[in-house]
């Protein structure tokens, strides 16, 4: 076994922190609930993608048969799969902003010939991308193009694209990932077949010849090469015509990348859940119930919420050298020990700076900075409003009305960040609303020689 570099561990760190807070329990099951119902819009709504397609439009533009072909799709649809394995960005393990991910490509025949036509899923550019929602939207490059105002790459991507990789999203093939994510085969940092890869690397390099067959497939050809992107400036060209069809591995430049098939992300990286399996930080029953039940079989799928802070129990502090209890009555957060009137003297106290019982000192923490501010912070960065409320609510009470702190500040700032990402929706703002501001008047005796400006 190769030792795992310090650039491994932040990576199982991150994606174990997304896996917590990105795509909660709660999510998983209402969303599944209404897909098996066979309400999709409803598992969309409740897994946070906006729908932006119409069905009706589709039939009227490219007839009945492509419209029964997506809507047998959209019936299929896991959103919270989709959302469990979007591409995300460090270090906060947010959704990549700006991506136009294709799920699903169909071919039409029009009578200038055959015409694509993709079902993509759609993230905001990164100034709007508060409450962490994204978009379903068709595409064949002229008519169909509902939601793509103000998006900057709305034409489907070809680094981020789960058309070759269904399994990431569509329920009745989730238990195709054993197999594509190479669970039945060895670690590949044991055995690196490729000197440009240093060891404890993340590559799934065990698949790669595998997966660039599919991709030469799907674009018609038995063989060839294909380009790996191992990162910003490194690139591979893989390939797939030599002696006996073994993958051969060397450099490349620019040029090639441009001209030649490009291995998905997907089919390049190890998938996060089985790296967070071998390496043992996760438990297989905190993972999507269709990702467990494929790496892990015989394992319960159903997974585990986290516990709330507080659960409602009283919390015990040490006031004046006594045990004193703090807990919450009639929605709100008080005191257990102390008369009414002694709770308003030291308030009164507190106002005139003077320093309150250490019981409404734990009362004003947990107002302003509470010990789990950490993660109701991360659950509003990842778009989870409502089970950052219900930590909020289960500490505080569902009556009580927050202080000027951090906490009040996180909540008031997620909220501006939804209502950022909703203008963005309507198309009413963009990104030069936030920073670009007019340039001040000149003045007339103003020089513009740099001998004469001033260093700013």
């Amino acid at each position: 076994m190769h030792p795992r570099p310090v650039d491994e561990d932040f990576r199982l760190s991150l994606w174990r922190r997304v896996r917590e807070y990105a795509v909660p329990p709660t999510t998983i099951e209402t969303a599944t609930a209404r897909r098996r119902s066979g309400d999709w819009a409803g598992a969309c709504a409740a897994a946070r993608v906006d729908v932006d397609l119409r069905l009706r439009d589709l039939t009227r533009t490219h007839g009945a048969g492509l419209t029964a072909r997506v809507r047998a799709d959209l019936r299929h649809l896991a959103p919270d799969l989709l959302r469990w394995h979007m591409p995300r960005c460090a270090p906060d393990g947010l959704l990549r902003p700006g991506l136009t991910v294709p799920l699903a490509r169909y071919t039409v025949d029009e009578p200038d010939g055959p015409c694509p036509v993709y079902l993509v899923v759609r993230t905001p550019p990164a100034w709007a991308a508060g409450g962490q929602r994204m978009s379903l939207a068709l595409w064949d490059g002229d008519r169909l193009r509902e939601g793509y105002r103000g998006h900057p790459r709305p034409r489907p991507g070809r680094r981020f694209r789960f058309d070759l990789h269904r399994h990431l999203w569509d329920a009745r093939r989730a238990h195709e990932l054993r197999h594509r994510s190479g669970a039945d085969g060895p670690d590949p940092r044991d055995a690196v077949p490729f000197g440009q890869l240093p060891p404890g690397h993340p590559y799934a390099v065990d698949r790669w010849a595998d997966e660039a067959r599919i991709l030469l497939r799907d674009a018609g050809r038995t063989g060839g090469s294909v380009v790996v992107r191992l990162g910003a400036r490194r690139r591979l060209v893989l390939d797939l015509s030599g002696d006996g069809g073994r993958p051969v591995a060397e450099p490349t430049g620019p040029a090639a990348f441009r001209t030649t098939p490009l291995l998905p992300d997907a089919s390049t990286h190890v998938v996060p859940d089985l790296a967070l399996l071998r390496a043992g930080a996760i438990d297989a029953g905190r993972l999507h119930p269709l990702v467990a039940s494929a790496l892990a079989p015989g394992h319960p799928v159903t997974p585990q919420p986290s516990p709330a802070p507080g659960n409602g129990r009283p919390h015990t502090v040490l006031c004046q050298g006594v045990p004193h209890r703090v807990a919450l009555v009639d929605g709100v957060l008080v005191p257990l020990d102390h008369a009414p009137d002694e709770i308003r003297r030291e308030e009164t106290l507190a106002e005139l700076t003077g320093t309150p019982l250490p019981c409404l000192q734990f009362v004003d923490r947990a107002h302003r900075r509470p010990d789990c501010l950490t993660g109701v912070r991360e659950r509003l960065d990842h778009g989870d409003v409502d089970g950052a409320l219900a930590v909020v609510e289960n500490l505080l009470g569902p009556d009580a009305c927050l202080r000027d702190g951090p906490l009040k500040d996180a909540l008031e700032e997620a909220a501006s960040r939804r209502l950022a990402h909703g203008l963005h929706r309507a198309g009413l703002r963009g990104p030069a609303d936030h920073w670009i501001l007019p340039a001040p008047a000149r003045r007339r005796d103003h020089r513009t020689h740099p001998r004469h400006a001033a260093f700013r």
